[in-house]
C-alpha cells in the first residue's frame, strides 16, 4: 500500500514539476503593437540599460533597450542602486530584467508610454568597451594626408614658376 501511495505522490510531483515555468520577458515590439492588451498589466521586460539614469527625488528614469527600441522605466532609487553601467558609445550597459506595470499612456508622466518597476534584477553587468584601433583607417588617413600635402606643394611650385 505504501508503494502505491509513494508512486502516486511521485507521479503527481512529476506532473506539477512539468508546469513549473518562468515568465518570459516581453519584446518591445509586442508591447508597442498591443498597448491596449497590456495597459495596466504586470509585464516582464529585459534589455540593456542605455542613456542617462535621471534622478527625480526618490525615483529615477532609465531606459531599457531590448535591441528593437528603448522603453522608459520609472523606478525607486532603491531598485537601481546596483546598476553600474548605462550603455553609450564607450560602455555596454547592464542587462536587466524589469518586472512592473505597463502604461500605454501614463497619466502620472504626461501620457508617456512607460513601465513602473516593482523589481529590477541585474542579469549581466555592463562594462567599458575598448574599441580596437583600425590600422587600415590609420594608413588610409596618413596616405590621404601625404597626397594632400603633395598636391599643395605642387600647386605652390607651379604658382612660383608662373611668376
Amino acid at each position: 500500500m505504501k508503494k502505491v501511495v509513494l508512486s502516486g505522490i511521485f507521479f503527481m510531483w512529476l506532473i506539477l514539476l512539468s508546469y513549473n515555468c518562468h515568465a518570459q520577458a516581453m519584446v518591445s515590439l509586442d508591447l508597442l503593437n498591443n498597448t491596449k492588451k497590456y495597459d495596466g498589466k504586470k509585464v516582464l521586460y529585459k534589455g540593456e540599460v542605455v542613456g542617462d539614469i535621471m534622478m527625480r527625488a526618490d525615483h529615477v528614469w532609465l531606459h531599457v533597450n531590448d535591441g528593437n527600441i528603448a522603453i522608459g522605466i520609472w523606478a525607486s532609487n532603491a531598485l537601481t542602486k546596483n546598476i553600474s553601467y548605462a550603455g553609450d558609445y564607450q560602455k555596454r550597459g547592464d542587462i536587466v530584467e524589469v518586472s512592473g506595470t505597463f502604461h500605454r499612456s501614463c497619466a502620472e508622466h504626461g501620457g508617456d508610454l512607460d513601465i513602473h518597476a516593482d523589481i529590477i534584477k541585474i542579469i549581466t553587468s555592463g562594462a567599458i568597451v575598448i574599441k580596437p584601433i583600425n590600422n587600415k583607417k590609420i594608413y588610409l588617413g596618413v596616405g590621404l594626408l601625404i597626397i594632400v600635402l603633395l598636391l599643395y606643394v605642387l600647386k605652390k611650385f607651379f604658382q612660383n614658376k608662373k611668376q
